[in-house]
């Protein structure tokens, strides 16, 4: 006689929820709650006031549009569904919000919500690999860090690709953490590092590479096993990078040109020119060619577009701030990322100083290493790229900085017993607390009294951790007193500079966190730190002006009128720009007419057409809406910010004729014709034209809008002007674009 088997029956569902809450058996019984509420709140605050930011940037929430339209739009990144020209970066980055667009419609939460899960992604990522070496304590001071950092808190609820860029760095530097530890499975977590580098290039191209080599360098030397086995390894881990950023581009370039969409930000059409030039050894040495700084490095297209009378302003970095191993701590950037740089670089040399003398496989140096290093080779680059920099890009540093604070915070916590230690503990309090102060007082009419409290409270908690630490038959308790009091000092700063950048809303393609005015020193808002000085005066001589211009060869246009963010900025009423007369220049009026009104509350990246979407009124929806399922593109408009804001309000694909600025060879005069012959497009929106003309009378840009305003009616609607390009009127004599 047998006996039935016993029936295994699963786990209560209350016991599982015991588990998932209590944790490890292992753990104490606060670690898990602590984790899952850091998560909470931080997934609680990236959620608060969200939808305040509308569609962004409009220029990527275009591009996401069309994706959950067009399958093909959506693995292009297209800026439109018929798949004119694609964004300028590869479309990773894009995927995520477009098959939210896609699953639940097209908003502002569609498209946001997937970058809040990205921050909440990025700070469990962070903890647990902080966690595993050093504790859970270290872990969730490094996973507050991060949540409370203010470019962090900015860029987690926007829709540019550094969310996704943060995210899988952090992910990379995990599996190499983890690849660290023991020989047995270091190959396995080096291919899921090459993986998380392969797609995080696919998010933004080879500032996913800028930590490789002291990743690599580290385990080449401290990893186990021999130096042959550990070279093998890394190899095989490049392969897995190669594979996964590979793929999509070996598709690209093998893709049939006349049947895929022009490669925004080229000037061939290449993608692989793309990437190597304007989005990467450009950024370095500011020879960026078609981008909006002309491929001249700033400093002397500033110069020559400057207004009558205006000096040009002595920047060491051209027009895109000031170079330099300060660059990270000046008035534009301190505020957004600074706050515990100072701290976690002192408790990197303190963590190495403790950890040295380990053998060479020690995992808590190795990851001081891992870490550090890929601080100091990002902070390195950023400091003196002489292109495209804009301040939000720091958010990059942030997980790095954040993991240095927690893990030698954690360190130095250990070894308070030894003088060094305990002094190094308090400085990095003190310092941090003095630094506050410092960032604090570039915004002082903004919580006077925060910076005093800063400098008080963190002061008053280094003595005490000195006073805990040394003086013998002190009791424990006052030392952690002292220590939470210190924490509390240093994120004081940046928390609310967080909650500053949560209670506003951010549109356009350069914004910055913290309250009005934070990254210009306190000078009030208008033009933010990192704009470029060609933005303010035009794209030079022979372009056509910005906004109202009035066609090819007419010059810059005049400077500024009033910003969007209030203030007169240079040359509002000054003299034309080089080059003979031009229109206004972004700022003076709205690409979609009248003057420039953003929602209330929402604060502006910087100046008009090229930095954000059109504000479209409801006559000029209605023309382009009349009659669209007719057309393959309802409108065609010069630079992408400006198709973006037509076809996010019709939610109908418009032609961004030259992509993001203007300056793409793409469609050309002849391609644009025949388009307009097959009765393809059906408006081109003349005002509000980014940079116009693409920086040179001879760019295609500037080639169609002579065409097309000496070839066809024109009509307005909400005060911007439409050409139906259906309706031809008698050319213009000796216009050498007619014929």
């Amino acid at each position: 006689m047998t006996t039935p088997p016993t029936a295994v029956h699963a786990a209560p569902r209350s016991g599982r929820l015991a588990r998932l809450w209590r944790g490890r058996a292992e753990d104490a019984p606060w670690v898990r709650p602590a984790f899952l509420g850091l998560l909470a709140a931080t997934a609680l605050l990236y959620l608060w006031n969200l939808s305040a930011s509308g569609y962004a940037n409009s220029f990527y929430s275009a591009a996401v549009q069309a994706g959950g339209e067009s399958w093909k739009a959506f693995f292009f990144g297209s800026l439109d569904a018929a798949n004119a020209i694609t964004v300028d970066k590869p479309p990773a980055a894009l995927w995520p919000m477009a098959l939210s667009v896609r699953l639940f419609g097209l908003g502002s939460w569609q498209i946001l919500v997937p970058e809040v899960l990205m921050g909440v992604g990025t700070v469990a990522v962070l903890y647990a690999a902080v966690r595993r070496r050093f504790g859970a304590g270290a872990g969730l001071i490094a996973g507050a860090v991060l949540a409370l950092t203010p470019v962090a808190a900015l860029m987690f609820r926007f829709n540019n690709p550094d969310a996704l860029l943060a995210l899988l760095m952090t992910v990379a530097v995990y599996c190499v953490l983890r690849a660290l530890e023991q020989e047995a499975g270091s190959a396995r977590w080096l291919v899921w590092a090459g993986v998380a580098f392969g797609f995080a290039f696919l998010a933004k191209t080879l500032q996913a590479f800028l930590i490789l080599p002291p990743l690599a360098l580290v385990y080449g030397v401290c990893a186990p096993g021999g130096l042959g086995r550990r070279l093998g390894r890394l190899a095989l881990g490049g392969l897995a990078m190669l594979v996964s950023a590979g793929w999509w581009v070996a598709v690209v370039e093998l893709w049939p040109k006349s049947s895929r969409p022009y490669v925004g930000g080229s000037q061939n059409n290449s993608f692989l020119e793309l990437t190597f030039g304007y989005n990467g050894l450009g950024r370095i040495n500011g020879n960026e060619v078609g981008s909006v700084g002309g491929g001249r490095g700033g400093a002397g297209r500033v110069a020559e577009n400057m207004p009558a009378g205006m000096e040009p302003p002595v920047r060491a970095g051209g027009g895109w701030g000031e170079t330099g191993i300060g660059r990270m701590f000046n008035d534009q950037i301190g505020g957004q990322i600074s706050w515990l740089l100072p701290a976690a670089l002192l408790l990197l040399v303190a963590g190495l100083v403790v950890t040295w003398r380990g053998a060479r496989t020690d995992t808590a140096r190795s990851a001081f290493l891992v870490w550090g290093g890929s601080l100091l080779m990002t902070t390195a680059v950023f400091s003196f790229m002489a292109g495209i920099f804009h301040e939000y890009y720091t958010v990059a540093m942030a997980p790095y900085v954040a993991a240095l604070v927690g893990m030698g915070a954690a360190v130095l916590w250990e070894e308070r017993t030894r003088f060094l230690a305990s002094a190094a503990l308090a400085a990095s309090v003190a310092v941090t607390a003095v630094w506050g102060w410092t960032l604090l007082g570039r915004t002082p009419d903004w919580l006077p009294w925060l910076r005093w409290a800063v400098l008080v409270a963190g002061c008053a908690a280094a003595l005490g951790l000195l006073l805990a630490l040394r003086v013998r038959g002190a009791d424990r308790r006052f030392g952690l007193a002292a220590a939470g009091l210190g924490l509390a000092a240093g994120l004081a700063g940046p928390f609310a500079y967080t909650l500053a950048t949560l209670a506003d809303g951010h549109q356009g393609s350069i914004v910055t966190a913290g309250p009005s005015g934070a990254a210009t020193g306190g000078r009030g808002p208008g033009m933010r730190g990192g704009t470029p000085m060609f933005v303010l005066y035009g794209p030079g001589p022979g372009g056509q002006g910005a906004g109202q211009g009035q066609g090819a060869g007419q010059g810059a246009g005049q400077g500024m009128g009033q910003p969007p963010g209030g203030g007169q900025a240079p040359g509002g009423q000054g003299g034309q720009a080089p080059g003979g007369q031009g229109g206004q220049a972004p700022g003076g009026q709205a690409p979609g007419g009248g003057p420039a009104q953003l929602p209330e509350g929402v604060r502006p990246g910087t100046v008009g057409g090229l930095l954000n979407g059109a504000n479209v009124g409801t006559e000029a929806k209605r023309k382009l809406l009349a009659g669209a399922d007719d057309y393959t593109w309802v409108g065609a408009a010069i630079g992408a910010q400006n198709a973006a804001g037509y076809q996010l309000a019709t939610q109908k694909p418009v032609m961004a004729i030259g992509g993001f600025n203007g300056s793409d060879p793409s469609p050309t005069l002849a391609q644009f014709k025949q388009y307009v012959a097959e009765g393809r497009i059906h408006y081109f929106i003349a005002s509000g034209g980014g940079f116009g003309g693409g920086f040179g009378a001879g760019g295609s840009s500037a080639q169609i809008t002579s065409w097309v305003e000496s070839t066809f009616e024109k009509t307005t609607a909400d005060g911007a002007t439409f050409y139906d390009l259906t309706r031809e009127k008698q050319p213009r004599e000796n216009n050498p674009y007619t014929a």
